[in-house]
């Protein structure tokens, strides 16, 4: 197989999947550098999970995990008033809209730091983290910070002319306020404008904007598969990430090196010692999956899509022992995303999600159609991981840290 079919197969769910419990199996038998493992602790986790999920869901109608649940932080329906003022323009004008703020607000959802705090106009709720992230761009969609004519939408007009000057009044940052990663944010945002400019027949030809990827996926189809929404999510985007690996002139984005892991069997001899994750870019597709499904295009094959390797599905399996560090100093130090404990934790993660997912769905009694890892994510592994971390640590903060760049986490 050619590096071109290399850098394709690892721009897919199947890869990071793939790899994940390859990385997995190593651990099983001893053989990683920074982690141990004791799946024996997978119930304590599951029991853990099963009581958030009970708590918040008792119903167990259970959302998607999608940037949606952040713009309704602290109970305030903030989209439903924006949709109303687009509806005239009709539903797949919504839609796009919908599509250029989910976007834009997941590219600016790179880790806020323990100190960032945004206290919204209005309301004067103090919001941190991914809620006070989501509400912060929310604002600043709804002032036209991403248009070029200051309407709502993104656009590449408006993209390519974002600088950290324009994001930190956005997000009120400044001294005592601080914020990691601002100028890799901005750089996405300035990167997202030129994507829309190179692809005309993903964002338009006039005027591009992100929402016209809705256009391109739905086209006149009644339904859309997951693994598709996420392979042009890839496509359109892939430029925006930084050129940390290129392969067959593709830059991979959310892809790692950890030389140590075997090649699969199936895999392309290309993609040797690269772990795929693509976080931010799956967790995006969950998010345009609810604005499909509002849209009344059916989405398939949600088990096609992986668990998200981020710190509060990973922090879990840390916090409950079923990981445990070689070194436990590593947990004092702030790490790279390309460390390899970094890549052993994300990669884990991944795999231990598919582990847990089943334990999870027989103590809720469902079955994965009723509850696919988008649910569970949400109910859920994300839910819990933040709470057991509020319980074990004064800052809430995750038990290993990961110095942020804007475009990871």
């Amino acid at each position: 197989m050619s590096d071109t079919e290399a850098a394709a197969w690892l721009c897919t769910a199947d890869a990071v999947r793939s790899r994940a419990h390859a990385m997995l199996a190593l651990a099983k038998t001893g053989r990683l550098q920074h982690f141990t493992i004791d799946l024996a602790r997978l119930d304590d986790a599951a029991a853990y999970v099963a009581t958030v999920v009970c708590g918040a869901y008792p119903d167990l109608r259970i959302p998607h995990h999608a940037r949606w649940r952040h713009f309704a932080a602290g109970g305030i329906d903030r989209w439903g008033p924006l949709g109303t003022q687009l509806a005239d323009l009709g539903a797949a004008e919504v839609a796009r809209a919908r599509v250029d703020l989910c976007v834009v607000s997941v590219l600016l959802d790179a880790g806020a730091g323990p100190d960032w705090r945004y206290t919204e106009p209005g309301t004067g709720l103090v919001l941190a983290r991914s809620e006070g992230l989501a509400v912060a761009s929310l604002h600043a969609f709804q002032a036209g910070l991403f248009a070029a004519d200051g309407s709502m939408r993104a656009d590449a007009g408006g993209l390519t002319r974002i600088d950290a000057a324009a994001l930190a009044q956005a997000f009120k940052v400044g001294e005592g306020n601080p914020m990691p990663g601002l100028e890799g944010r901005a750089a996405l945002l300035r990167g997202l404008g030129v994507a829309l400019l190179a692809r005309p027949d993903l964002f338009g030809q006039e005027a591009p904007r992100v929402g016209r990827l809705f256009d391109h996926i739905a086209g006149d189809r009644s339904t859309a598969a997951a693994r598709n929404i996420l392979a042009a999510v890839l496509d359109g985007l892939g430029p925006v990430w930084p050129a940390r690996i290129v392969l067959a002139g593709r830059s991979l984005g959310d892809v790692w090196r950890y030389p140590d892991l075997p090649l699969e069997p199936h895999a392309p001899p290309g993609s040797a010692g690269l772990v795929p994750f693509h976080k931010l870019s799956q967790w995006l597709t969950y998010s345009l999956i609810e604005v499909f499904e509002d849209a009344g295009i059916a989405v398939t094959g949600l088990e096609a899509l992986t668990g998200l390797p981020e710190y509060r599905n990973g922090g879990l399996f840390l916090d409950f022992g079923v990981l445990r560090l070689r070194d436990p100093r590593l947990a004092d130090t702030a790490l790279a995303p390309g460390h390899p404990a970094v890549v052993e934790w994300r990669a884990l993660t991944v795999a231990l999600l598919d582990r847990l997912a089943p334990s999870l769905r027989a103590r809720l009694g469902r079955d994965e159609a009723a509850l696919p890892l988008s649910r569970l994510l949400e109910g859920g592994t994300w839910a819990a991981g933040r709470q057991i971390a509020a319980e074990r640590r004064s800052d809430g903060g995750p038990p290993l840290r990961i110095l942020s760049d804007g475009t990871v986490f």
